[in-house]
């Protein structure tokens, strides 16, 4: 029979997938001999039965029963036992980390009498345990009850008038009580259960349940974490932050997770308990503080941290409560960090000897590596400095003031950049945090919920401004100085120092960017990317080319990494006022007229080609051969119509009319373009190869590759590169002709079109267009924000390769094509070429390069080391 339930002496770290992440920590903690409460997992399979079936498993109730018994007779006291109870918490924990996405619940087992064993327990501190009662009606009735929170909020600002939680009495947090089962009552018609096994079933239920809430459904599509995981519940017995000043809650990390610098960092509070560190509701004090406040506490914690980051060998995030001068370890977990703090952090710890350099790459991500190619604030010009806060998340962020989270995704929908301010931020605002370009609050410390969820997200975030007067209601917020600003007004936010500017700031490149481009600027992140680029060059299998498509943009690809060009779009080559010279060859009435127009685009060519084989000295250009769809080079239809409507139109407007209705299409996407517009006007791509060899027997070691565009059928291959071959023979030049697969066809009949073939490169863009029978000019704004929302898509199949359709196809046209011809090139030159995921799956597939954009190139070397070290595989042919 299966096994549901483990208490935390019988898991470990290995067991993420069956008891999350918070569960297989808090048992590695407790095999450590580290002061943990004592608890047990319910596991994920359990939560996935529950969200499968709508019940719990058979026999999950027993499990729990027999472990509730186990833990009360470890802690003599049994479960809202009215003079001595026992009280517990509820805490989700999924196997990768959500912060504050699901659901807790502190305090089970408190009622109208156990209330009052809690006091007696206490030491008669009445006012301590009627505040554990109305936190635990608060979150119950929010998270299991599904009654508005804002009712609960409400009735403590309006009793506290002003003054923090704390100065609150005892008497008054009783009648607080009884105001919120008054709430409890009004929005459910039953009264607050006072069964403590009624509330931990029920509370376990909502921690279930909470997997599937929206925020948590936005924030695992945000981080890409499957949704089939499910979440472990992990039930601990209560010690409590809130018993006085001797007690209080806290998190540390072992490092800056903003910066990566070694030392004392994290926030701790005073006679609080753990959520009110996260939710930012009271400011905390620097952990540096702990050790005026309770040394002994202090040093064992720094004790514990140093050996945690020992065994797990990365940065850790620890949650700890204090009762009563005693510590206990509440939560491990490999802390989030900024990509900046990756870096440093992964270069520190191969310097101690805990990891190696293999490691040490696997540890960052090109996901990191890009937002370190952010651009950052000037130093230059006057900038106006309103307040400065904690800098939670480095970044430099630009936008327009808004106050609530639908305000923000609705403005960023339109295409403004918006920054979201709030008091402070919860779970419910993770759209708005998306949709912003950075977050302010002012209130909240550096572990605090904005600080952290920032930091995963690579946002830009700057938390406790304290000198802020935030009113949402009112649309503003105030700041020192009498400086007022309203919802649309432009502030710029420093995540990097906290600082905080009225206007927009200017921005410049990164010093990541600046040393791609070949500067060596003496920086201490610089010298950790520096080491880890090199190494993953070392160890990386596929070569990593560009998409350029003139000299410039093929010169900064080459200061980037790129080991050539993969993809030239000669199309390109032909926008702007050479359009015309394209227009005068699609209309062209005569075998004279055609000649005309082929004969003045070539030059324009062969001049193009020089400066790209130059700037890349020698290493291998594939050139794609003219590909538009035919509409974008013809004069528009609709225009044409109207002059001749309204009898505007010359006797040449009214010639193109006839022309352009010719030659309209209903979906020129899928049209005459490509090979076939090759094929249907003789010499144009005669006159393409041509300028290519002339350009390269001009440019000593230019190593051209002739791309044939939207290949079908082998047979239309072999007609061009006929012509091709007879070109490059009577001009001396060798050079590759191959095709690119970007149709359905081409990729399943790969073993025939690799016998004309000396090449593949797979237009995904395209490929993925067509296996999915979607128009990318039109479907993404149509409804794939409403396919990601249903699950359908977990990534839009446009950023991340779709591995079981289009891919599925790659993987045919890799084994069919190299059967055909063994020593075949492959690449891929789509946008896929650049996005991490897919730089794996083309690594998987055995492909020999990637292609991809200028500034994703040094993403796509770290991401070809990473999949090296990842598979473990130096070869997948």
């Amino acid at each position: 029979m299966a096994k549901f339930v483990y208490d935390f002496t019988e898991g470990n770290r290995d067991l993420k997938d069956l008891l999350g992440g918070k569960g297989a920590n808090l048992a590695e903690m407790t095999n450590l001999g580290l002061p943990v409460p004592p608890g047990f997992t319910i596991t994920s399979e359990a939560c996935r039965h529950y969200l499968a079936e709508g019940s719990v498993p058979e026999g999950l109730e027993r499990e729990i029963a027999d472990h509730l018994s186990a833990l009360e007779s470890a802690m003599g006291k049994k479960l809202g036992q009215a003079d001595d109870p026992l009280l517990v918490s509820v805490r989700s924990g999924a196997k990768f980390s959500m912060p504050g996405m699901m659901e807790t619940v502190l305090n089970i087992g408190l009622n109208d009498e156990s209330v009052h064993g809690l006091a007696k327990q206490a030491g008669g501190n009445d006012r301590f345990a009627w505040d554990s009662y109305r936190r635990l009606i608060q979150m119950f009735g929010k998270t299991v009850q599904d009654i508005d929170g804002e009712l609960f909020e409400h009735a403590l600002e309006k009793l506290k008038n002003g003054r923090q939680d704390t100065d609150l009495t005892a008497q008054e947090l009783q009648g607080l009580v009884e105001t919120y089962k008054g709430i409890v009552r009004e929005q459910t018609g039953k009264d607050f259960p006072a069964d403590p096994r009624d509330q931990l079933r029920l509370a376990v239920m909502a921690v279930f349940d909470s997997w599937n809430a929206p925020r948590a459904i936005l924030y695992r599509r945000q981080e890409r974490i499957p949704a089939d995981l499910g979440t472990a519940v992990n039930i601990v017995a209560m010690v409590f932050g809130n018993l006085g000043d001797d007690s209080g809650t806290g998190v540390a990390f072992t490092r800056d997770p903003g910066s990566g610098r070694q030392g004392i960092y994290g926030d701790y509070l005073q006679n609080a308990q753990g959520e009110d560190v996260v939710a930012g509701i009271r400011n905390t004090v620097p952990l540096q503080d702990l050790e005026r406040i309770d040394k002994g506490s202090y040093d064992e914690l720094l004790s514990i941290m140093e050996t945690l980051e020992t065994h797990y060998r990365d940065l850790c995030d620890i949650e700890f409560t204090i009762e009563r001068g005693k510590l206990w370890m509440l939560q491990t977990r490999v802390g989030k960090r900024t990509a900046a703090a990756a870096f440093r952090i992964a270069v520190q710890l191969v310097d101690q000897g805990l990891i190696t350099l293999d490691e040490a790459v696997t540890r960052v991500s090109g996901d990191q590596l890009a937002q370190l190619m952010f651009p950052r604030f000037s130093q230059e010009g006057d900038r106006k400095t309103i307040t400065k806060g904690m800098n939670a998340s480095p970044g430099a962020a630009v936008g327009k003031v808004v106050f609530t989270s639908e305000r923000a995704v609705e403005l960023a929908g339109q295409g403004e950049d918006v920054i979201l301010v709030r008091r402070e931020t919860n779970p419910d605002d993770l759209s708005g945090m998306i949709a912003a370009r950075g977050v302010l609050t002012s209130r909240g410390g550096k572990t605090s919920h904005a600080a952290v969820v920032a930091r995963g997200m690579g946002k830009t975030c700057v938390c406790g401004a304290e000198e802020l007067e935030v009113s949402s209601s009112q649309k503003r917020f105030t700041a020192p100085g009498g400086i007022e600003v309203r919802e649309g007004d432009v502030i710029s936010i420093d995540g990097s120092t906290g600082e905080v500017f009225l206007g927009e700031v200017p921005v410049v490149d990164s010093v990541v960017v600046e040393y791609f481009e070949g500067a060596q600027p003496d920086d201490e992140l610089v010298k950790a990317v520096d080491r880890i680029m090199a190494h993953a060059d070392s160890v990386r299998r596929l070569g990593v080319r560009a998409n350029a498509d003139n000299a410039e943009d093929s010169a900064r690809a080459r200061r980037f990494g790129a080991q050539g060009i993969g993809l030239c779009r000669t199309e390109h080559m032909f926008l702007g006022e050479r359009r015309q010279l394209v227009e005068d060859l699609v209309l062209a009435a005569s075998k004279q007229e055609r000649q005309a127009a082929l004969d003045a685009l070539e030059p324009h060519q062969k001049s193009d080609f020089i400066g790209i084989f130059r700037a890349m000295e020698g290493l291998p250009v594939t050139i794609r051969l003219i590909d538009p769809p035919l509409h974008e080079f013809l004069p528009d239809l609709v225009a044409l119509s109207v002059k001749a409507a309204t009898g505007e139109a010359t006797d040449k407007d009214r010639a193109l009319l006839a022309a352009v209705k010719r030659l309209h299409e209903q979906n020129p996407m899928l049209g005459l373009r490509g090979v076939r517009l090759g094929l249907v006007i003789p010499g144009l791509f005669a006159m393409q190869v041509r300028a290519i060899a002339e350009a390269a027997r001009e440019v000593p070691g230019a190593r051209p590759e002739i791309m044939i565009p939207l290949v079908a059928a082998v047979q239309e291959l072999e007609a061009v590169r006929e012509e091709a071959v007879k070109i490059l023979r009577a001009t001396g030049v060798d050079a590759l002709v191959g095709t690119m697969i970007e149709t359905p066809r081409a990729a399943l009949t790969a073993g025939q079109v690799a016998e004309a073939a000396e090449f593949f490169s797979f237009g995904t863009n395209d490929l993925t267009q067509m296996t999915w029978g979607f128009s990318r000019d039109d479907v993404e704004a149509a409804f794939f924000s409403r396919y990601l929302e249903l699950g359908i898509f977990g990534v839009s199949p446009f950023e991340t390769l779709d591995r079981d359709g289009v891919g599925r196809l790659v993987r045919i046209a890799v084994e069919e094509g190299r059967a055909t011809r063994p020593g075949l090139k492959l690449g891929i030159c789509g946008e896929h070429g650049g996005d991490p995921d897919s730089v794996h799956f083309c690594h998987e597939a055995g492909l020999d390069y990637v292609s991809c954009s200028p500034f994703r190139i040094p993403v796509a070397r770290l991401e070809a080391g990473r999949a090296v070290l990842t598979h473990n595989d130096s070869d997948t042919r």
